[in-house]
């Protein structure tokens, strides 16, 4: 799939793609100040790898709670196979527009460039907005869930509640968020990629050790009796599968590599989805093979029963540290789109980017940011639910049917050709997902809605 490129065969009526003038990709491009302070050029495919293996593959097992094993595994790799053809498709029109003179920085930019304004303006900014911030509410959400169980552990009796810490997490979060560009971001691309490897590793090696001993629960695969309530689960889970395979800022990484670009999209996701394949399905299939459909929204929160730790306490420890941290790194590169908007609407562009005029409105609007996606973490904090809209509102349209289209809107490959029908079937499928998962999404979190009150101690 890294190689499908439109062909003189496959272009619409035949035609062949006219090749752009070598030098058009350098015509100057004028700047905002969002563009020029927040996406600045990089040269290497930091931001690819830190973004990809994100701590929401842990809600996995719990996904394959509501699919069983036949179906979880296919869709896990159905999952894989068209998010990685989907990103390859979209580096490709990236890469053509660039070529042709039209260098896309957002994703809103290509929806403007190539379906028309309105797309770009009412649809893909705000579902891209809304899926990045709501990123940044699950990584505070489960940064909180991580550190109250890092406190059970030490004091089982306490008496703090899950909204504390995440006003705590929200707090390490407000210092993370002045961090100016993705440019930045590079310089923790090596440990938050070591930090993913090894909390994955920990999940799967303490799923292995609880299911293989007594102390797990009984081993349940069985699917629940209710007839709606199964198949409304089924897309619930489709919805968590996509969000942990989405990443829904790939215009924006692209955009941060110094030219030339080409090839460097698909080195990056050939790294990145090397180790997918072993984080993903290890810690996927190792929870829900050790928990069944017991399997929590949070895997990590299996290793307690009943506050009572299942595994050595250094051992959850450490994993809930590993995974912290690694939250940290991955809510930073999710807010990067909201503080380019930010910087757009607030920074002047002709002014120096750490001058007095940028750097108060940026430490103002960046804090406010953070604290309403703190306190949105601490009402509602369902992980699972959250990973599961995010996925059905944001993730599937951005990841699965966007880039597909975009494909055949730039390269009209021929209605004869296999690609063409390809594409038409994945944005067709997975726009009816899409769908239904969004009611199942809004559906089970009306259901918890009632078992669950706002700032919930869970």
């Amino acid at each position: 799939m890294g190689g499908v490129r439109p062909s003189s065969t496959e272009l619409h009526d035949g035609e062949v793609a006219k090749s752009p003038p070598p030098d058009a990709a350098a015509a100057p491009q004028k700047l905002d100040a969002g563009a020029q302070f927040v996406l600045n050029a990089i040269s290497d495919i930091s931001c690819v790898k830190l973004k990809r293996i994100a701590p929401a593959l842990l809600s996995l097992p719990f996904a394959f709670a509501s699919l069983g094993w036949t179906a979880g595994i296919s869709f896990l790799v159905i999952g894989a196979l068209v998010t990685f053809y989907s990103y390859n498709l979209l580096s490709l029109v990236l890469e053509h527009d660039a070529q042709l003179g039209h260098r896309h920085l957002r994703f809103r930019d290509m929806a403007n460039h190539i379906l028309g304004p309105k797309w770009g303006k009412y649809y893909v900014g705000p579902i891209q907005f809304m899926v990045c911030y709501g990123a940044v509410v699950g990584c505070t959400l489960l940064g909180g869930q991580c550190m109250k169980a890092v406190y059970l552990l030490s004091k089982p009796d306490g008496n703090m509640k899950l909204y504390e810490f995440v006003i705590i997490f929200g707090g390490l979060m407000l210092i993370l968020a002045q961090i100016p560009s993705f440019h930045s971001l590079r310089h923790i691309n090596l440990v938050s990629l070591v930090l993913s490897l090894t909390y994955s590793a920990c999940a799967t090696a303490g799923s292995i050790y609880i299911g293989s001993t007594s102390k797990g629960p009984r081993k349940d695969y069985s699917l629940n009796s209710d007839k709606e309530t199964r198949i409304f689960g089924v897309f619930n889970a489709i919805a968590i599968i996509a969000t942990t395979f989405g990443n829904g800022i790939i215009p924006e990484i692209q955009a941060t590599l110094a030219p030339p670009v080409k090839g460097k999209m698909f080195k990056g996701l050939c790294i990145c989805y090397a180790v997918v394949m072993v984080t993903f399905f290890s810690v996927s299939i190792s929870g829900y093979w050790a928990f069944g459909n017991l399997a929590e929204g949070l895997i990590l929160s299996n290793f307690l029963e009943n506050g009572k730790p299942l595994l050595p306490k250094w051992f959850i420890l450490m994993t809930n540290a590993f995974t912290i941290l690694q939250l940290s790194a991955v809510a930073v590169v999710y807010l990067q789109p909201t503080n380019e908007v930010l910087e757009r609407t607030f920074a002047d562009a002709k002014s120096g980017e750490f001058s007095a005029r940028n750097v108060v409105p940026r430490l103002i609007s960046r804090s406010v940011s953070v604290v309403i996606a703190t306190t949105i973490a601490a009402m509602l904090p369902f992980f699972g639910d959250i990973n599961a809209m995010i996925g059905a509102f944001g993730f599937l349209p951005l990841d699965f049917v966007l880039p597909v289209v975009f494909f055949n809107v730039t390269f009209k490959p021929s209605k004869r050709g296999v690609t063409f029908w390809l594409n038409t079937t994945i944005a067709v499928v997975f726009s009816v997902i899409g769908v239904i998962a969004a009611v199942a999404a809004v559906r089970q979190i009306s259901l918890d809605a009632k078992t669950y009150r706002l700032f919930a101690n869970i």
